[in-house]
């Protein structure tokens, strides 16, 4: 059944993870490339991009192996070189500006509040564990065998699902194209924050796109979206 608050026009907010709530993106863009570059290799933004919010895309170890100037070693221990490189940098990272005032917000508003992300539910959860976010997610919906990567709405739906919401009364937060298009498939209201890998992407479509957002309160942006 539908949850109705009142005559405003959202009833719930649905975040990404990657990119929004931690700024995950440029942790793993930075590792890959600081490893491309000791094998005298690399690879373009556009190339980069095509990963964002989805699952598949831009292969690296296999991208590496083609360009590296230099001896590689086999996969295993490329990739536990990268987790090596990783985990220091997730581990300074903090909720990216705003997202701690927007949650407050929804909970002075009554909107319920879920994650969708093409990433893994241990990942997720491991990571909001870490930064004190666990306890603020109603749900998390992740690509999984049953829901498939953005730019599918389906990790989307089933947060609207579960959250007993129709999308057209849930506002989406997003960072990539992958996932603005998954929200429009969806039929979710979508805020767009670019994250420092995704600045300058085309967000067209977006019903706001934000510097961050600290940059405007949750209200002002619900109070919009009711008057058209």
């Amino acid at each position: 059944m539908e949850r109705r608050y009142g005559h405003r026009a959202i009833d719930a907010i649905v975040f990404d993870f990657d990119g929004v709530i931690l700024d995950t993106e440029s942790a793993i863009h930075d590792t890959w490339r600081d490893i491309y570059e000791d094998f005298g290799a690399s690879f373009s933004r556009e190339e980069w991009l095509t990963t964002v919010g989805t699952h598949g895309g831009f292969e690296p170890y296999g991208s590496l192996r083609e360009r590296a100037r230099a001896k590689l070693p086999p996969e295993p221990q490329v990739r536990r070189r990268v987790e090596e490189e990783l985990m220091p940098r997730l581990g300074r990272l903090e909720p990216m500006r705003g997202i701690h005032a927007w949650l407050e917000a929804a909970r002075r508003l009554g909107l319920t509040v879920a994650i969708a992300s093409s990433s893994p539910v241990e990942w997720i959860g491991a990571l909001l564990a870490r930064v004190g976010l666990s306890e603020e997610f109603s749900w998390m919906s992740c690509r999984s065998e049953r829901l498939a990567a953005k730019p599918a709405p389906d990790v989307y739906l089933d947060a609207c699902r579960v959250l007993g919401v129709a999308p057209r009364r849930a506002l989406a937060v997003e960072d990539s194209v992958n996932g603005l298009a998954a929200t429009r498939a969806a039929g979710l209201r979508c805020v767009v924050v670019p994250s420092p890998v995704t600045t300058g992407c085309d967000f067209g479509g977006a019903d706001f796109v934000l510097g961050s957002l600290g940059d405007v309160e949750l209200e002002a942006v619900v109070d919009r979206l009711g008057a058209g």
